[in-house]
């Protein structure tokens, strides 16, 4: 077993306890899987698989516990384009040679881009017979709660700006 574990939580105070270490662990993924829907797992991100003896890298791997299936997520920051469809059926074909077992559904594609447009999801994926699917996402530009409560606010950084500037005259 790794020991010590090195966990990277800014956000937790110097003197903490038990509760607040478990959520500061746990609320970045929570999230996400969230936001996904019921029964995800986490499995990796950039999962290695090697085909060819080329090494090839997944952005996001799931495991859906209640459809028993891997769940191949593919991230871009651009327009849906085709041939991520290609590229995606690649890595629904190895998973299933390479890590599904006999007790496991189909593998499970989902590309998560910034914007599509029906027609070019609807001709890339028509001829395909792995279940993909093409959604779009957005960022959310709020915070949260709990991060807003200790910022300081638009007032306080302007009484701040004014004491300094007050200081250098």
């Amino acid at each position: 077993m790794k020991d010590p574990y090195i966990l990277n939580l800014s956000n937790l105070k110097e003197s903490f306890i038990e509760t607040e270490l478990e959520k500061a662990m746990v609320e970045p993924i929570k999230i996400v899987l969230l936001e996904l829907g019921n029964s995800f797992s986490f499995i990796g991100n950039q999962y290695k698989i090697s085909v060819d003896d080329k090494e090839y890298f997944i952005d996001m791997l799931f495991y859906h516990t209640k459809l028993h299936c891997y769940i191949v997520v593919e991230l871009k920051n651009t327009e849906y384009r085709p041939e991520y469809a290609g590229k995606l059926n690649f890595y629904l074909s190895a998973v299933d040679d390479l890590i599904k077992t006999e007790s496991d559904n189909p593998t499970i594609g989902i590309i998560l881009c910034r914007e599509k447009t029906k027609f070019s999801v609807e001709y890339s994926l028509r001829d395909i017979n792995k279940p993909i699917g093409v959604n779009s996402y957005e960022i959310s530009k709020i915070l949260p709660k709990d991060i807003l409560e200790v910022l300081p606010t638009e007032e306080d950084l302007n009484l701040h700006i004014d004491i300094i500037e007050e200081e250098n005259e």
